[in-house]
């Protein structure tokens, strides 16, 4: 059984240069397998929107469906490092009701940290809950709630305002208190100079080769998508075609009458 690392421990990866795998992940089944084989980091992420309910973008995903699902991933991986994706307008109106959202999700999944999309105009959240002893991820590059106004799902931080305005919002994060920061579809350069730039570790997806950790979605990596296939995407597997020919044999054989065999009934 794995110890449970804490924020300690991914700094002292960082100021080690060990690099830090983290998977994002939905259900009890993948947790558990992701905690045997030994992930760094399981993120339960609002990606759950697409991945999951089969939505174009994270904006419909509730609070109480991020509840849901980290509680059960929770359950599947009890020892393993877990960090759970704030949704759409659940930190947006208010530091009152920040807090009061955040305070549930905490509580009823337990989870050991919280993740928030955007820099310098959510300063003051960051700040309040870690005041309020909540570990807090921070994301920049790619923020998908905010998809409509970066106007589509494209690289970030290609001219340098911009770039310039990562580098500013990523030292403000940690100066808030961030322990983590994730960098999403982003220059490999502008990625390496925020990490050399930050003393916390970051984690990339679609940002290159020098963050100081790699996140990618367990069911992208398991290729359970044959139609997704994003350029900073590795697939592992190919679960899609093992998954339909299984269920394409199991068909036959109950069509054929050959399943249930006599070996699969009780006497």
């Amino acid at each position: 059984m794995q110890r449970l690392k804490n924020i300690n421990d991914f700094q002292k990866f960082k100021n080690e240069k060990q690099p830090i795998s983290m998977i994002t992940c939905y259900d009890f089944a993948f947790a558990r397998l992701a905690e045997q084989a030994g992930i760094d980091c399981l993120l339960v992420g609002d990606s759950l929107g697409n991945v999951v309910a089969g939505y174009g973008t994270t904006i419909p995903v509730t609070l109480d469906q991020m509840i849901y699902h980290a509680e059960i991933v929770r359950r599947g991986a009890p020892n393993t490092f877990l960090v759970c994706d704030l949704p759409f307008m659940s930190y947006h109106v208010s530091i009152e009701d920040t807090m009061r959202n955040c305070g549930r999700v905490m509580k009823e999944t337990g989870s050991n940290a919280l993740k928030l999309e955007g820099g310098r105009d959510f300063r003051n959240v960051v700040e309040a809950l870690v005041k309020a002893s909540i570990p807090v991820m921070g994301h920049l590059g790619l923020t998908p709630q905010s998809v409509h106004k970066l106007g589509g799902f494209t690289v970030q931080g290609r001219d340098e305002d911009k770039r310039r305005i990562m580098l500013e919002d990523a030292k403000m994060l940690e100066d808030a208190g961030a322990f983590s920061l994730v960098l999403e579809m982003v220059p490999e350069a502008l990625a390496r100079e925020i990490s050399e730039s930050l003393t916390i570790p970051t984690i990339g997806i679609g940002a290159g080769r020098y963050t100081d950790g790699q996140v990618l979605v367990i069911n992208d990596l398991l290729g359970t998508d044959e139609r997704y296939n994003p350029k900073y995407l590795k697939k592992y597997a190919n679960l899609a075609k093992i998954v339909k020919d299984a269920i394409t044999r199991y068909d036959a054989e109950v069509k054929e009458g050959k399943f249930p065999g006599e070996e699969n009934t009780f006497k």
